[in-house]
């Protein structure tokens, strides 16, 4: 019987990943700190443990009782604009919680690790990104998750620890945290409709993106551990066709059954287009029928016109306001050290 490790399985990915494993006859436990997920979101027959994978010493606890086969880990505070402004944050929790985990995964003998990485490792002027590019992040939560797979890289080849990387893009569909600020796009506009407010864009809205929906990643991404050919690669994961923010927003609109008003903001700093190419991924995983963005869009409005809207937060933990979006800094409140 396999058991598996999901960090961040109360989130969006980890969620859908866990009821994916439990549905192929996996043991999962979930570890949450519930920063960002919900406790509502765990699929019923996983354990829960609320936690942090910044607590090695829990970590080390949880290894040693259930001897985990796999680690999915898919704990990340991915707010890739805001990364520029929690520097600290970002690598303690994407880069050092990793960290914690490759160690006790080595020490317990896992026999898979699978990470998600992100398409923010490659940076600008590089798509349709491929995985054999040369990586160029361009903000620190790209420059954390680079990190880890290459610190996965090296344990490999020290340690003999397998792993599957994916690095995944613009993912959308239920059980996302549509009350996120800072990150998710989709859920932002589909928020904002809920209580009668614009959608809003930073720029003119011209900014292309694939957006990917949960179905098309997180059911490879379970079954990765099958597949042998997966073991110590790369993959881009996600959808294929390239729409701009300025679209998506008519998508969502006519989705959620409201007019389309859209405020602009002050454009950021930001990757102008991003979108990868799956081939190797297709090869290994083989091909499907992607669902495409409109039918995408209906099925996550459906969820959250039931589920309703929810509050946004704002992040306390700013360790720099200069040259912050506006919008964000008008709220924002640096941490005081």
């Amino acid at each position: 019987m396999s058991i598996s490790l999901v960090t961040g399985g109360a989130g969006f990915l980890g969620a859908h990943v866990t009821q994916q494993l439990l549905d192929a006859g996996h043991d999962v436990v979930v570890l949450d700190d519930l920063s960002g997920g919900f406790l509502d979101n765990v699929p019923p027959g996983a354990d829960f443990v609320q936690g942090s994978i910044l607590d090695h010493e829990l970590l080390h606890r949880l290894f040693h009782r259930y001897h985990f086969t796999y680690v999915y880990h898919l704990a990340a505070y991915a707010a890739e604009g805001l990364s520029h402004f929690i520097k600290r944050f970002n690598y303690q929790n994407n880069l050092i919680g990793s960290v914690n985990l490759i160690n006790e995964s080595v020490n317990h003998n896992v026999k898979c690790f699978v990470f998600t990485s992100s398409i923010a490792v490659y940076g600008a002027g590089q798509a349709p990104m491929a995985e054999e590019m040369i990586p160029v992040p361009e903000d620190s939560y790209g420059i954390a998750k680079l990190a880890v797979e290459q610190e996965l890289k090296v344990s490999h080849e020290m340690f003999g620890l397998d792993h599957v990387i994916f690095r995944p893009h613009n993912v959308y569909g239920e059980k996302q945290n549509i009350g996120d600020r800072y990150r998710n796009v989709v859920g932002i506009f589909m928020n904002n409709l809920l209580q009668d407010l614009p959608m809003t864009i930073f720029g003119d809205g011209t900014q292309q993106r694939a957006f990917t929906h949960i179905n098309d990643v997180a059911p490879i991404i379970a079954r990765s551990v099958d597949v042998p050919a997966a073991r110590n690669q790369i993959f881009n994961v996600g959808a294929d066709t390239p729409y701009t923010v300025n679209e998506l927003a008519r998508f969502v609109a006519d989705a959620m059954r409201k007019a389309c008003r859209i405020e602009y903001l002050d454009a950021r700093n930001e990757v102008k287009v991003a979108f990868s190419d799956h081939s190797k991924a297709e090869r290994v995983f083989g091909t499907g029928q992607k669902i495409s963005l409109p039918d995408g869009i209906r099925s996550m409005a459906d969820w959250v016109m039931w589920h309703g809207a929810r509050k946004s937060n704002v992040f306390e933990q700013i360790e720099i306001a200069k040259n912050m979006p506006p919008s964000w800094a008008a709220v924002a409140q640096p941490v005081q050290v």
